[in-house]
């Protein structure tokens, strides 16, 4: 499994967002610029969050984004399946997906379902407050 770039700057946008506790709007150029991102892409992305209600937008002068919910009530595994979809290693664990006729005698079968459970017990394990703890740590700061 490999995280595209949109699931990357999905977690660094929402990191930017939970980093900017001013309880101001916070505009996508200056995170672009920050994150050294495509403010085009990083539209792109906010969309995406916004629409799920992951994000509130702000309009006018003084508007910008700000995350709907508190930093604790957002899990990594959600942010990123938001924007990757499943993060299932192999379709036939990926729940919803076409059931596999070989599934019952298949020992890659177990291989990939661990794989799938380790993969999630991390992601849905992980919140963003978490991040935001370990960015500060990491730099003192909110600059990621």
């Amino acid at each position: 499994m490999k995280i595209s770039t949109k699931g990357r700057y999905a977690l660094r946008l929402m990191l930017d967002l939970a980093m900017s506790d001013s309880g101001k709007p916070v505009r996508i150029r200056e995170i672009a610029e920050k994150q050294n991102i495509s403010d085009k892409y990083l539209e792109q992305i906010i969309s995406t969050l916004n629409k799920a209600g992951f994000v509130r937008s702000h309009r006018g002068p003084q508007g910008g984004y700000q995350l709907a919910r508190s930093p604790k009530d957002y899990t990594v595994g959600e942010i990123l399946r938001l924007t990757e979809g499943p993060l299932s290693p192999v379709d036939c664990v990926d729940e919803g997906s076409f059931d596999c006729p070989r599934r019952d005698q298949c020992a890659t079968a177990i291989l990939w379902k661990k794989l799938d459970e380790a993969i999630s017990g991390v992601v849905d394990n992980i919140r963003l407050e978490d991040l935001k703890d370990w960015q500060l740590a990491r730099s003192g700061n909110y600059s990621i």
